[in-house]
């Protein structure tokens, strides 16, 4: 019976230490899985704030394009108007006749130049050139 009771407690603490091999075994595995665990977690956080950012960016993107599209047909609008405008032949002739200064085959152009005044800064300049050029001469003298 003795015999038994040592074989008994052999056995016993053979079957502990494998236990605890394999909880040592369970605890690494686990703590490995963890990490990437965590590191697939970071990884996925980290793309959808990526995307995220990305979609912000389109959407401003969008926004200015759509506003650029608007302008290019108000534009274009405008444009047209402006065609149907200056499609008459009157239109035509007036604006050669007041901003181009063109008269037609029977008439004849007559452009009055009218004299400008020099602006009262130039005057007092030139004064002051006469009194420097008095102050020369009786240097001079």
């Amino acid at each position: 019976m003795k015999k038994n009771r040592i074989k008994n407690k052999k056995l016993a603490a053979i079957t502990k230490k494998k236990n605890q091999k394999r909880q040592h075994h369970t605890q690494f595995y686990y703590s490995f899985l963890t990490i990437i665990l965590l590191l697939c977690l970071a990884q996925i956080s980290f793309s959808a704030i990526l995307n995220i950012s990305k979609i912000i960016a389109y959407k401003q993107k969008i926004a200015t394009i759509a506003k650029t599209a608007e302008e290019a047909e108000n534009r274009n609008l405008e444009l047209k108007k402006d065609i149907k405008n200056f499609s008459s032949v009157a239109t035509l002739e007036s604006i050669a006749r007041n901003n181009l200064k063109m008269a037609s085959k029977d008439e004849v152009l007559i452009i009055v130049n009218s004299k400008k005044e020099p602006p009262v800064t130039k005057k007092k300049h030139l004064l002051g050139n006469k009194k420097e050029n008095q102050k020369n001469e009786t240097a001079n003298d």
